[in-house]
């Protein structure tokens, strides 16, 4: 692929960005791997590609970073041990061989980090344990307890027991909810590529690298829906951004570069311009709103007028029952929902203080009317501007 810098990363208005500056003060970095880097279907895991993550980060670990690893390839080495030729669509095979490889991973890491003087402890998570607000911090106290005693927590979905409703959905979308609930200041997405391109460096020889990426407009996402989809992982570039955006909105910064290249990670905690750099998001969401963004899946929709939509997007407005249209879907107090403008448009998610049901009964109504219809009344809010995340 060729070398060259694209213009693109122009995008968004600002002065030129120091990388060495902007990463000056990074200490705490999750680090995401991908399978196609550590495993093949023909030889499993690959021992020399994760001895040389190994080295790296145990490098960085020696200088005081405080490191979290994201590791996919369980799947792929349990495939191999198996004697699949394909990802199995069967989720109990699936499942087999999640749990056959997670074991095989996890030694090859003890034993690799045990040699570099590195203390190492696996993390498990289903969505489950991310979308119960008491497990989550739970789990964000073990992350911290664990990085104060100098242990590098390697992290996991738990895709031995995980059934499909429970699934975090990708090891890009984990390592962003890792990088949030451990606090992270930098995340690091290493691949087979060099970053986000132009177009498919696989496809296109005059495919050129985006140094820096502002913000995630349209035409970035169309450039990303056109990079194709790794065989062997279970996302692509789409599933990337989902995951740079998730970290932005969060205050962290993201690189994506290639695993291959020459002491990668050093290079990237030093400011080099390795791969492509995607600069946080200037306005931090609050960890709980950052929670009910991207920690739980919407478990119904709300259709809403124009209105509503511009009460909550331009004037800060909680979600009156008198703005709601339609209904769709069978939630429960308390679960996450998507809000939707009269266009179909997804923009705000929240925490609903009715039932979809009492929804249906209520919607259209001003909250005065509220215990005439329903015979009783929560609060005069369906989502009150607290529990309610603009997207």
């Amino acid at each position: 692929m060729s070398a060259c810098r694209d213009n693109l990363s122009a995008s968004g208005a600002g002065e030129p960005i120091d990388r060495r500056s902007l990463l000056s003060g990074v200490k705490r970095v999750v680090v995401k791997v991908g399978s196609s880097v550590l495993a093949s279907l023909d030889s499993g895991l690959d021992v020399r590609a994760v001895g040389r993550l190994v080295a790296q980060m145990a490098e960085l670990h020696e200088r005081g970073y405080e490191l979290l690893l994201v590791s996919s390839g369980a799947v792929l080495a349990g495939m191999q041990r198996l004697g699949l030729r394909e990802k199995p669509r069967d989720i109990p095979l699936r499942q087999a061989a999640a749990a056959i490889g997670q074991s095989r991973l996890m030694w090859l890491y003890e034993k690799l980090f045990g040699r570099q003087g590195c203390k190492v402890a696996q993390v498990l998570l289903t969505h489950d344990d991310l979308s119960n607000r008491r497990r989550y911090l739970n789990a964000r106290n073990t992350l911290a307890v664990l990085l104060s005693h100098r242990v590098l927590p390697i992290v996991n979905e738990n895709d031995t027991v995980v059934v499909e409703e429970l699934k975090l959905g990708d090891n890009d979308n984990l390592s962003a909810l890792v990088a949030s609930l451990s606090e992270a200041e930098l995340l690091v997405i290493l691949s087979d590529i060099e970053g986000l391109c132009t177009a498919d460096p696989h496809k296109d020889e005059k495919a050129r690298l985006i140094p820096l990426v502002r913000n995630i407009t349209p035409r970035i996402e169309r450039l990303a829906g056109a990079a194709s989809k790794d065989s062997l992982g279970s996302g692509g570039m789409i599933t990337k951004l989902q995951a740079v955006s998730k970290a932005a909105s969060f205050g962290i910064p993201t690189v994506i570069a290639c695993a291959r290249l020459e002491n990668v990670l050093s290079r990237i905690v030093a400011g080099e311009e390795v791969g492509t750099l995607f600069l946080a998001r200037s306005s931090r969401l609050a960890s709980r709103k950052h929670w009910i963004a991207h920690a739980l899946k919407p478990k119904g929709r709300l259709y809403l007028d124009a209105g509503a939509k511009e009460a909550i997007l331009r004037q800060g407005r909680s979600l009156l029952a008198s703005g709601i249209k339609g209904v769709e879907g069978g939630f429960e107090r308390g679960e996450a929902v998507s809000c939707l403008g009269p266009q179909g448009e997804e923009f705000a998610r929240g925490l609903v203080n009715y039932q979809a049901r009492e929804i249906e009964l209520i919607k259209g109504r001003r909250s005065k009317e509220i215990e005439a219809v329903l015979g009783y009344k929560y609060f005069d809010e369906i989502i009150h501007r607290d529990d309610l995340v603009l997207l």
